[in-house]
């Protein structure tokens, strides 16, 4: 059985090292190569964190396809993931700068913020976002949305950390994460570099049972990937 090919449009490399991490987890003993269309090294001009991901969709909506299957640019991938974090909805198209702010004139509103809990308010608000970015009525059968609440560093803690861990009450909900990782005490800290993340992903793998357990958004994840497998 070959491996499985999976086209991946994310915030940034850290996000797309746990991305796999969690996809090892659901797919597991089903090997796979991972593609990155976003960000990608040879387009500089997308940028990185949310707004690479809304350049990148923009760019496809452009091109007026009903979904990422049908794009003859992207053949032969089994597996389409988008990824955005849900404190995207505390965001501004202003925050992106002056031609982000005119390329997103007739999109649903940012922000669109819903109280964290529950964490779904925020997911599903990102999620008629990203449709709308990409210009799509709704998602192709072998695309899926990964949307972390607050950030995907929930399912990174929820990997590492056994309960009753401090880092996990209200993981879902917490703003300031990836910083509370990078001021834990020597030896448990966790920054938020590759090499760093990096280190961690086998246990995000391992554990990745617990973290849905933890992380609603998860969950849905993992139910999402197996849908379209």
């Amino acid at each position: 059985m070959s491996d499985l090919r999976v086209a991946l449009i994310a915030e940034g490399p850290t996000d797309s090292l746990l991305i796999a991490a969690a996809l090892r987890g659901i797919l597991a003993p089903r090997a796979f190569t991972l593609t990155l269309l976003q960000p990608e090294p040879t387009r500089p001009q997308m940028g990185t964190g949310w707004c690479g991901v809304f350049k990148w969709c923009r760019d496809f909506a452009a091109r007026s396809l009903a979904s990422l299957e049908e794009d003859p640019t992207l053949p032969g991938f089994d597996l389409f993931v988008v990824h955005l974090d849900t404190d995207v909805a505390d965001k501004t198209y202003a925050d992106g700068g002056p031609a982000l702010e005119r390329a997103a004139a007739g999109l649903p509103a940012l922000p669109c913020s819903h109280p964290c809990l529950p964490p779904t308010g925020a997911a599903d608000a990102l999620r008629v976002r990203l449709l709308a970015w990409l210009g799509v009525a709704g998602l192709g059968p072998k695309t899926v949305l990964c949307v972390p609440s607050k950030a995907i560093e929930a399912w990174l803690a929820a990997g590492v950390f056994d309960p009753p861990h401090a880092l996990l009450t209200g993981i879902e909900c917490a703003a300031t994460l990836e910083a509370r990782l990078a001021a834990l005490p020597m030896g448990t800290r966790i920054r938020k570099t590759a090499h760093a993340y990096r280190q961690h992903t086998p246990e995000v793998t391992e554990n990745w049972a617990r973290v849905c357990a933890t992380c609603t958004q998860a969950a849905r994840f993992s139910l999402d990937v197996a849908a379209a497998l």
